[in-house]
């Protein structure tokens, strides 16, 4: 199937994950993962209507950011963000999708200010508490959301995040119950419910993170084709 058929099999399949529970899919943003597909293959994607696209690896984005492959469509960065990446990053992107340390936020908030500009992020949760992966222990995210409105050049959206991948699926529909109620928490006493992202879900488990009430799912094999890693 090519791209553009792949992205309205994900958008049919999130409009009857909305159904199942009376929401509306335009409260759902499709972000085609890109990682390890070309130019012309973002560009396939923008042209069938794809909400915007989201990077990894920053030296891939920078190389396709000179390709000019994400014009037509907000750029997201969604992969682990060293901080002695950020320079390339603040500014480029819509949306730091992965923001999980408030050494990472001092960096964007520095480099953001430097620029005289604001950063819009998403506070990435490590819902399964896995020392590996980065992310924001549960207990810690509201203090990691007041710390970021103390930086006046951060501008935080919602929260992200990746269930443990050896999770199956009801414990991965717990994961998403389990953010959900930390996004909800957080937007009421600390955002005056403006928050607007809860980025959950990808190829494999977008529609039930859908059901869970995501507002924006990060779909790449489905959309792209499998991935092949040397």
């Amino acid at each position: 199937m090519s791209i553009a058929e792949n992205i309205a099999r994900v958008r049919a399949e999130i409009a009857a994950a909305c159904a199942e529970v009376g929401r509306d899919p335009k409260e759902v943003l499709l972000v085609g993962a890109s990682k390890m597909n070309d130019a012309a293959a973002c560009r396939e994607a923008i042209a069938a209507g794809i909400d915007a696209l989201g990077e990894n690896r920053v030296q891939e984005m920078m190389g396709k950011l000179d390709e000019h492959a994400y014009d037509g469509a907000p750029l997201h960065f969604i992969g682990h963000l060293q901080r002695n990446k950020v320079k390339q990053v603040v500014g480029r992107v819509a949306l730091i999708q992965s923001v999980g340390s408030l050494e990472l936020l001092d960096e964007i908030e520095k480099v953001a200010a430097a620029r005289e500009m604001v950063q819009d992020v998403l506070l990435e949760v490590n819902i399964g508490r896995e020392a590996a992966k980065s992310g924001f222990a549960p207990e810690m995210v509201t203090a990691a959301a007041q710390a970021a409105q103390t930086r006046s050049h951060i501008r935080v959206r919602g929260l992200m995040t990746i269930p443990p991948a050896d999770a199956d699926r009801q414990e991965n529909i717990r994961y998403f119950q389990e953010v959900r109620a930390l996004y909800v928490d957080i937007d009421a006493k600390l955002f005056h419910n403006e928050l607007e992202y809860l980025s959950m879900g990808m190829s494999g488990d977008y529609a039930d993170a859908v059901r869970t009430g995501a507002t924006m799912v990060r779909v790449g094999s489905a959309i792209f084709g499998a991935r092949h890693y040397t």
